[in-house]
């Protein structure tokens, strides 16, 4: 099986480069964000800290996360509720930062992740996924863009969405998350050794899609 990782911080562009390649090679598209959201959500509804450590590993056994590939699209289901547009609101990506951080969460998703690396081709994209979670991965990609272009993207997105927000908040939380995600000490988001670092600041999706092509091409050929 053929492993792709993309990795690299809030807002490059990861799952939406994922996606494109998924479609173009025909491999799984598997969004590892939405698994960490989803957690972060049940903490939100479930009135939980997600700095209270102890409460958050305690809550994980009342936690059923389940990835299903539906009409080509990845939908995630938590504890049998569809939830794809709920943990796409900006206060999930600070939950999912602060809970992410915590080893037990991640070792609960881990087997996820690696079960379905191990039947398909996929492509997985995330903040450690070529440096822990798919380390033999053939090909690892670390996706990067300035904060404000990350910042403008995701705007665009939220608005398009008809998620009320603004510029400057949008940022703000951007650059708190890179501060979270790079400096934890549990799986850091930092590139591995051996992952090709794609700058897409001054790229469109199309541009970047060809970019990325070009360093599997050379990876697998």
């Amino acid at each position: 099986m053929i492993n792709i990782a993309i990795d690299g911080p809030s807002g490059a562009g990861k799952s939406t480069l994922a996606k494109m390649l998924a479609k173009k090679l025909g491999y799984i598209y598997v969004d590892t964000g939405a698994l960490y959201r989803s957690i972060g959500l049940y903490m939100f509804d479930s009135g939980i800290n997600p700095k209270d450590k102890d409460a958050v590993i305690e809550a994980l056994s009342n936690i059923k996360i389940e990835l299903r590939f539906e009409n080509g699209t990845q939908k995630v289901y938590l504890n049998g509720t569809d939830v794809k547009d709920r943990i796409r609101l900006p206060e999930m990506s600070m939950y999912a930062s602060l809970t992410s951080a915590i080893p037990e969460v991640r070792a609960f998703l881990l087997d996820i992740q690696k079960d379905m690396a191990k039947k398909n081709n996929v492509i997985m994209d995330g903040r450690d996924i070529g440096t822990v979670i798919l380390p033999d991965a053939q090909v690892k990609i670390f996706l990067v863009a300035s904060s404000e272009t990350r910042a403008k993207r995701r705007y665009k997105e939220l608005a398009e969405k008809g998620i009320e927000t603004s510029y400057e908040e949008v940022l703000s939380d951007i650059i708190k998350r890179d501060e979270n995600d790079s400096t934890r000490a549990v799986a850091p988001a930092v590139a591995a050794p051996d992952a090709v670092l794609l700058d897409s600041s001054d790229m469109n999706a199309d541009e970047a899609l060809d970019a990325a092509l070009k360093i599997i091409e050379d990876k697998i050929r």
